[in-house]
């Protein structure tokens, strides 16, 4: 019997509890996922409704239906990009909500069962999140980018220090042969960078993770989407955002911290949230996981 995979939704408690879902609530979870953040809001106010969205159509198609048996006149669905937010609910004729929450991390479903996330199995250099929605695949970039854009691409986007060797050595092996699959890639960046320089991560994820955020043009579809939010949700309802890497991070502390001065929004999480040492005992892939939320003030 095939094992069905399911992501372990981070910070489940945390999110609630900013969130804060109340009776008759309309609330957005604008990244799916596998569900587990929406069945919690569901689950916690008996009396609220979701509208979930997600660009990903296989993980919509395979965690939606499940879900819309247990809550059929609670819950809707729908495939959209969040970037893309204004333009969605326009279509839908909602004007405001009561909520927002965004998780912005890629899903280990994703990553292990997707062509081109994972550094661990030979894929093709796809890492696109949206095939239907994108035309440009991680090979693309490898072949046609240019020495100078793959070092600043691995630099800028995967904080990567040794992105000038990589991007030198990726330009050198395309002129032997084709850069189509994750294990070729991986096998270049592994010979590029010393053994001794290595952190405790895979010495390719800085490049996958470039690669990833570049092709599905992960930072513009946030500060697109952060935008949207606060004139979408109402005065006093809440924005929950969590991110996974430093870049995303910044993005939105530097969001909230410029509306904040604007008197638009009140930062309802002075510091960062984490995970507990409880939740990373039991998914320690939360590690990273960092989460920031905002009350609105005014539109």
């Amino acid at each position: 019997m095939k094992k069905t995979f399911y992501h372990k939704p981070v910070l489940i408690d945390e999110v609630l509890h900013y969130l804060n879902p109340k009776p008759g609530g309309l609330y957005l979870d604008v990244t799916f996922g596998s569900g587990g953040h929406t069945r919690a809001i569901l689950e916690k106010e008996p009396n609220c409704k979701v509208i979930a969205l997600d660009w990903d159509s296989i993980s919509l198609e395979k965690y939606g239906p499940p879900l819309q048996e247990i809550f059929p006149d609670r819950l809707k669905l729908i495939w959209g990009n969040f970037s893309l937010l204004y333009k969605i609910l326009k279509k839908e004729k909602i004007t405001s909500v009561d909520g927002i929450l965004a998780d912005f991390g890629t899903s280990q479903m994703q990553i292990t069962q997707r062509p081109g996330f994972s550094v661990y199995r030979d894929t093709p250099l796809d890492m696109r999140m949206s095939p239907a929605h994108q035309k440009t695949t991680a090979a693309i970039v490898l072949k046609e980018s240019s020495e100078e854009k793959l070092r600043e691409l691995f630099w800028q986007l995967g904080e990567e220090k040794f992105s000038k060797q990589i991007a030198r050595a990726i330009v050198q092996e395309r002129k032997i042969r084709k850069i189509r699959t994750t294990g070729h890639l991986v096998d270049i960046i592994e010979k590029t960078i010393p053994k001794g320089k290595r952190q405790k991560i895979h010495p390719a994820t800085r490049v996958f993770q470039a690669l990833r955020m570049y092709i599905n043009k992960e930072l513009e579809n946030i500060n697109s989407f952060l935008n949207a939010a606060c004139k979408t949700i109402k005065p006093n309802g809440r924005l929950v955002c969590i991110t996974f890497h430093s870049l995303e991070d910044r993005a939105v502390k530097s969001f909230l911290k410029n509306h904040a001065l604007k008197g638009e929004i009140n930062i309802i999480t002075p510091k960062v949230v984490v995970p507990t040492n409880e939740e990373l005992s039991k998914n320690p892939s939360a590690r990273s996981a960092k989460l920031r939320a905002a009350e609105i003030i005014k539109k």
